[in-house]
């Protein structure tokens, strides 16, 4: 279970496989200056509910993974996310499509 930290205090776990999605998909959008909505769903051992954070490319941010190795990635979910963070909704996570051969 990797970790993502918002600004020093908040911290979210997610799988590493999709860290390592939602990391290609922040980055690309903070490089080109944009900022937006980052929402996910809490965990029910800590309470439920939904998180929502503003992402700006002045806030610092940490991936940090469980495992060693870098997850494949599959091209279509990062497609789907970066739509997903392009909307005015922002990014959430959505289904991993299956990948393309």
């Amino acid at each position: 279970m990797g970790k993502l930290t918002y600004d020093s205090g908040l911290t979210a776990d997610f799988d590493d496989r999709v860290l390592a999605h939602i990391q290609i998909v922040i980055g690309a959008k903070l490089r080109r200056g944009e900022s937006f909505y980052f929402s996910w769903r809490d965990d029910p051992l800590t309470g439920g509910g939904r998180s929502t954070i503003w992402l700006h490319p002045s806030i610092s941010l940490s991936y940090k993974y469980f495992g060693s190795n870098m997850p494949s990635l599959n091209r279509g979910w990062v497609e789907a996310l970066s739509l997903s963070a392009n909307s005015t909704a922002g990014l959430h996570l959505v289904t991993e499509p299956s990948a393309s051969v």
